[in-house]
């Protein structure tokens, strides 16, 4: 259980860092914003896909 805490601290970590720097993570291309007069929706379609496979990824590698 602690390893897989350091590994989420460690991924968070990551992904603070990233976007500290300057990497637009909510702003990809095929992220949709929809405004209207008083309501905004946004669906960060693209930005959880790549999410999803970065975790995917690092989780593969760790059960090898």
């Amino acid at each position: 259980m602690t390893t897989f805490l350091a590994i989420a601290a460690v991924a968070a970590g990551c992904a603070g860092l990233l976007i500290w720097v300057g990497v637009p993570l909510g702003r990809l291309p095929g992220d949709l914003v929809i405004r209207r007069e008083r309501f905004t929706l946004y669906l960060p379609i693209t930005t959880s896909l790549l999410a999803g496979a970065a975790i995917w990824l690092v989780f593969r590698l760790l059960a090898s």
